[in-house]
């Protein structure tokens, strides 16, 4: 049986939830500890334990902070079936497969608060030009589907037919799709030559790699 977790702990994993959801991608150890007021070593020590007790998992990377699947909802309710539509490339543009592709299965307190009533999507990523928002290949990212979005949030959207998954950036009567890898230069659209799909509202990683 998983140890239940404490206050704290419940209360920092619902930061994290919350923190992903509106700057879609996860807060640092650093982000948690100001968050609490708590010392670095502190915020750690509570990541730490929500790993042992399998809520969380990370890596050595940067913001690599993810919900796990198999986090048990804290309340006696039925997970929410999200299904997957396809791929999206996080690289360059992929046409998107329009059929579901299997479901996840996700604690609705693990996502952000007031999606009621929104459509949400997953899909899988190809490629790593959102490597830096620790969005990496095969991840699964969950999007509510919604045909606008802020500046700097990371959506999906589709130009010309296909799809990608970029930080949503204005400038020069232009849309700037911006990647989050070095290695990859930023899109850049007429207004009308894109069309936003949703936005990212969480991520999900089925194993971690280089643990």
């Amino acid at each position: 049986m998983r140890t239940a977790l404490t206050d704290k702990q419940q209360n920092i994993l619902d930061y994290i939830g919350d923190f992903i959801g509106r700057e879609g991608m996860p807060p640092t150890i650093t982000e948690v500890a100001t968050a609490y007021r708590i010392k670095t070593a502190t915020a750690f020590a509570h990541i730490r334990a929500l790993q042992r007790k399998g809520f969380v998992s990370r890596t050595s990377k940067a913001r690599s902070l993810t919900l796990t699947r198999s986090t048990a909802p804290r309340h006696l309710s039925l997970t929410l079936s999200i299904p997957i539509l396809g791929r999206i490339n996080a690289g360059l543009p992929l046409m998107a497969e329009q059929q579901i592709d299997g479901a996840i299965q996700v604690d609705p307190s693990m996502l952000p608060r007031g999606i009621g009533g929104h459509r949400l999507f997953g899909l899988r990523i190809v490629g790593d030009s959102m490597r830096d928002k620790a969005i990496l290949e095969g991840d699964i990212v969950i999007v509510k589907e919604q045909a606008s979005a802020q500046i700097g949030q990371i959506v999906v959207a589709m130009v010309d037919g296909e799809a990608t998954v970029k930080s949503f950036y204005l400038g020069d009567g232009q849309v700037e799709l911006r990647p989050a890898n070095a290695r990859f230069e930023s899109q850049f659209y007429a207004f009308d030559e894109v069309v936003l799909q949703g936005v990212v509202i969480a991520l999900h990683r089925s194993c971690v790699c280089g643990a």
